[in-house]
């Protein structure tokens, strides 16, 4: 009799657990949400950072599993460039990508984080891109100057997420020959950022009034007399077929972009989803980095085969430029207690080669 009952009870229990799997078999999983984004470069279609950031978007929708959709649009297909912090702050793009040349309107520090002048002259790498953006990422995760950035732009609405490299900066293309200091005074050309002012004290006049779009066609009618950008102004926007000369000895070894997302759409995103964001964008500094050493390469077998004329500083030129460039340091320490603490940073970090 109590064989039975066990076998009853059993039967039982097994009916129960067939109904209950039925039932919650015809239920479906809940799904995860899927995050649909816009981002938007400062930069235009031909520079080799924007034309990379596609790598960006899809490495996102690959490690997301598809959760992470990011629509990548360039300068200026939803907002003009300088346009384009503003639009992330409000809401309008969900992540900007660019750099503090324009940034540094709404916070000067970012004019410095882009870099200034001979701020990311990494001499110790003797020449070596891919060694000078490591010493520089160095500089910004492990000796916390991402930290001051992050801090100052969650103020501003916006979450710091991770730099990129952008090879020689400035890279100054020129409608005429520019060996001594002499050379600059009245020189008219393209400019941005902390530059501007660095220009200023040669006698140059910079402007960052006309877009890069419009540039090849002010450097063609004599209304710029040379224009600085990075190794795209050759590769991409094809400047040197109006502004032969490349004025080689004006640039550093890098300058430094950033990805930003509005920090209300960061906040919104799962924890999983934000590691997916910055383990792609690690892997997008790597591949805009290479993108950009192979350019520098490509400059140079241009020069080697007549395709591009050089047009180099003196070493006195280059000397003058140098003290020229430190009194734009010491002028930004000025703008506000932030910017006085990174250029404390930068004067820390490369003192031994340039503060002696």
């Amino acid at each position: 009799m109590k064989g039975k009952k066990v076998a009853l009870l059993v039967s039982v229990l097994l009916a129960v657990m067939l109904v209950g799997g039925l039932v919650f078999s015809g239920c479906p999983a809940a799904e995860e949400e899927v995050y649909e984004l816009k981002m938007q470069s400062q930069w235009p279609r031909g520079d080799i950072s924007m034309e990379n950031l596609s790598h960006f978007a899809d490495l996102c929708e690959q490690k997301s599993n598809g959760r992470l959709i990011i629509d990548v649009f360039a300068e200026p297909e939803i907002v003009p460039m300088e346009q384009v912090t503003d639009a992330t702050i409000a809401g309008a793009i969900d992540i900007m990508h660019g750099g503090g040349a324009i940034t540094g309107s709404i916070a000067p520090v970012s004019y410095i984080e882009f870099g200034i002048p001979y701020s990311y002259k990494i001499v110790e790498a003797n020449g070596d891109c891919h060694q000078a953006a490591a010493i520089i990422r160095d500089f910004f995760f492990e000796d916390g100057f991402i930290d001051l950035l992050r801090d100052e732009f969650a103020t501003r609405g916006l979450y710091y997420v991770d730099i990129h490299c952008y090879g020689w900066v400035p890279f100054l293309m020129s409608t005429r020959p520019i060996v001594n200091y002499e050379d600059f005074n009245g020189f008219k050309l393209r400019s941005e950022g902390a530059f501007t002012e660095w220009q200023k004290l040669q006698g140059a006049i910079g402007t960052a009034d006309i877009g890069p779009g419009d540039t090849y066609l002010a450097l063609k009618t004599g209304t710029l007399d040379g224009a600085q950008w990075d190794t795209s102004a050759v590769t991409g926007l094809k400047w040197n077929e109006v502004a032969p000369y490349w004025v080689k000895g004006y640039e550093s070894d890098h300058a430094v972009g950033h990805i930003m997302f509005n920090m209300d759409v960061w906040n919104s995103l799962p924890a999983d989803l934000k590691q997916v964001v910055e383990e792609s964008a690690a892997e997008y500094f790597d591949i805009c980095l290479d993108a950009y050493c192979s350019e520098e390469q490509v400059i140079l077998d241009m020069v080697a085969a007549g395709e591009l004329e050089v047009s180099e500083l003196t070493p006195e030129c280059q000397e003058r430029l140098a003290e020229d460039a430190f009194t734009v340091w010491d002028a930004l320490a000025q703008e506000d207690e932030t910017s006085a603490q990174a250029i404390e940073m930068f004067k820390e970090w490369r003192g031994p080669y340039f503060f002696q």
